[in-house]
């Protein structure tokens, strides 16, 4: 089945070389020129994007504020495409829910091979873990589920909450992380780990009253503390 990808950018020129470039490769494409059209489409009643290219500068709403609301509804993966490359900017970009970011000028090779992992990543072929402490990991589907509802994980809160999940008591540094979280240690600091994990955190504390279970070791990095279900 060919996977399909949403371009979200406002340069013509960048945008139809994308497409082109993305059609030779067998993917199937659309471009909106801004965060308003994208967001549009991501809530119309056709079938989902595979995945979002979204660009950061946008006019009228920016590529942040996109991958914000776009989070509120919805796991697909998205890869940010900027020219601003400063530290804090890359980190809200992160703290929005973006799963990857590639820097202009960029090579569209590059570009077809982080969507191709990502595509990858999102439907792997793993099992599902047995429930443990109310908590119900969905590899193939990459979904977490407590008491039966599924939380609003991005596919970075996914991975990182699955390796934790799987591995209690032990410390994970934040460089195993950034590898599990399938981040590009070229363009990432570890800090965007410290953003993800307080993001998880949050999701999973509102699902659950007992907490998340996960638990920062200073200077290292996170481990998860299975937590008595005072609620069976």
């Amino acid at each position: 089945m060919t996977s399909h990808i949403l371009i979200v950018e406002d340069d013509a020129k960048i945008a139809d070389m994308l497409a082109n470039y993305l059609h030779m490769h067998g993917y199937s494409t659309e471009i909106a020129v801004d965060g308003i059209k994208a967001m549009a489409r991501m809530r119309s009643s056709g079938a989902a994007p595979d995945l979002l290219l979204l660009d950061l500068m946008l006019p009228g709403q920016d590529g942040l504020e996109v991958c914000r609301q776009v989070r509120t509804f919805s796991a697909v993966p998205i890869i940010m495409l900027t020219a601003r490359v400063d530290e804090i900017d890359r980190l809200l970009g992160l703290e929005t829910g973006a799963d990857d970011y590639i820097c202009k000028p960029f090579s569209p090779r590059e570009v077809v091979a982080r969507i191709k992992a990502h595509l990858r990543r999102a439907t792997g072929q793993l099992v599902s873990s047995p429930p443990a402490n109310g908590w119900q990991v969905d590899e193939p589907g990459m979904r977490v589920s407590y008491g039966g509802a599924a939380l609003p994980l991005t596919p970075v809160e996914f991975r990182l909450f699955s390796l934790l999940h799987a591995h209690p008591g032990q410390v994970f540094g934040r460089a195993r992380l950034l590898d599990a979280a399938h981040l590009d240690v070229r363009d990432v600091s570890d800090r965007a780990i410290d953003s993800h994990i307080k993001n998880l955190r949050k999701k999973l504390d509102a699902a659950r009253p007992e907490g998340s279970g996960i638990v920062s070791v200073y200077g290292v990095g996170y481990r998860y503390e299975a937590v008595v279900n005072l609620h069976p």
